[in-house]
């Protein structure tokens, strides 16, 4: 194969590869908000290797978030499902600290920011 078609096809595969992560990412949501991890902003890197490996920082709203170790648990099982992941390791980050700015139109409506 041409080396720039193999190119192409393997960042095809690589995007395919991140809308399922993003996709899986949109499922998870904390017990006590009725909107997903991601539109809350709470997802603040993705990175996925060449050997499947997917590793994501995240922060809570709040970091005495009761939820901490659910929605952790929650991503790796989600995201562990999409196929090519090999592996899911999730950090926790508090900075930038999380502010109601860092989430979507979309979540800000639902909660009734806007």
């Amino acid at each position: 194969m041409h080396p720039v078609l193999c190119r192409h096809r393997q960042m095809n595969e690589f995007l395919e590869k991140e809308e399922q992560v993003l996709k899986m990412l949109k499922t998870v949501y904390d017990p006590e908000i009725p909107v997903n991890i991601y539109d809350l902003g709470l997802i603040y890197r993705i990175d996925i290797s060449d050997d499947g490996i997917c590793a994501i920082d995240m922060t809570l709203t709040a970091p005495s978030c009761p939820a901490s170790d659910f929605l952790m648990e929650d991503i790796r099982q989600k995201v562990g499902t999409v196929e090519g992941i090999t592996r899911v390791d999730v950090k926790l980050v508090f900075e930038p600290e999380w502010s109601k700015d860092m989430m979507s139109e979309e979540a800000k409506l639902e909660l009734g920011f806007l």
